[in-house]
């Protein structure tokens, strides 16, 4: 690892650091799993904010470092160096039992990593993996969006949708957000995937019509990393079709899921 790639904090993160919001109840997965979202990259929490409302079911979104509360805190530019950071946080919370992640993007890398993160620690799968806007993992590596200048940065952001045109408040964001997304793609663009054994947990997998970033080729491709099913959904929109109306087939999904693992019953040998 790169000797700057885990950042240095002048005290550890909280479990509020992690997961803003709500305190996330270690119990609440008693009813319904919990839902545990991965934002894209320069992304925040608050992409989800208003899931719980919406899904009707414990939602616990991410928080990485350099946003929100954790604004002083440098990102990662090493993903496995946040993997084995949101593991230890999930697993010191207590929240990494009967759960589902969900990941749109860079989110959709860490997702699956911290399933295999929490596997090999002998912590329970997820119940499902949701991947969205992302090539599958050994896909990654063949771009270098990192090391655009500015205006080039600026000018792929709008390009993928993630700005509406004249949009002023949006900008002034992606301006104080510039670091926080060069450093996530740095971190996308010097993963590598190391082979393992397949999730056993089944998938959904989501591509836009008009992604450039994950073409529809590069999202099915995820058939490869479960053991289980894989569902492959086409959705219309861009890359950033999580923050628009398109994102209403996914959500009808993820409620679906919730619901149908909810109602599940456990298997007798589990007694």
């Amino acid at each position: 690892m790169h000797p700057s790639a885990r950042p240095a904090r002048p005290a550890p993160p909280t479990a509020a650091d992690w997961f803003p919001g709500p305190s996330p109840d270690p119990e609440a997965a008693a009813g319904t799993p919990r839902l545990i979202c991965f934002p894209y990259a320069g992304g925040t929490a608050s992409v989800y904010r208003d899931w719980p409302d919406l899904l009707g079911a414990p939602v616990v979104p991410v928080q990485f470092p350099g946003r929100g509360r954790r604004l002083r805190e440098a990102p990662y530019t090493d993903l496995d160096a946040l993997v084995s950071d949101v593991t230890d946080a999930l697993l010191a919370a207590g929240l990494a039992r009967d759960y589902v992640l969900f990941g749109h993007s860079m989110g959709a890398l860490v997702a699956y990593e911290v399933a295999c993160a929490l596997r090999a620690r002998g912590a329970p799968e997820p119940r499902h993996l949701f991947v969205s806007g992302s090539r599958a993992p050994h896909l990654y590596g063949d771009r270098a969006d990192h090391a655009l200048g500015d205006d080039a940065l600026r000018a792929l952001v709008h390009d993928l949708g993630a700005l509406a045109p004249g949009d002023r408040v949006a900008g002034a964001y992606l301006e104080r957000r510039l670091p926080v997304l060069r450093a996530d793609l740095t971190a996308c663009e010097r993963y590598r995937w190391r082979p393992r054994r397949p999730l056993a947990c089944p998938m959904t997998a989501y591509a836009a019509d008009g992604d450039p970033v994950a073409p529809a080729p590069h999202v099915e491709a995820w058939r490869a990393y479960t053991g289980a099913s894989l569902l492959c959904r086409r959705v219309p929109g861009g890359h950033f079709f999580l923050n628009g109306p398109e994102r209403r087939p996914l959500l009808r999904d993820l409620r679906t899921e919730l619901t149908r693992t909810a109602e599940e019953k456990e298997p007798s040998w589990t007694y």
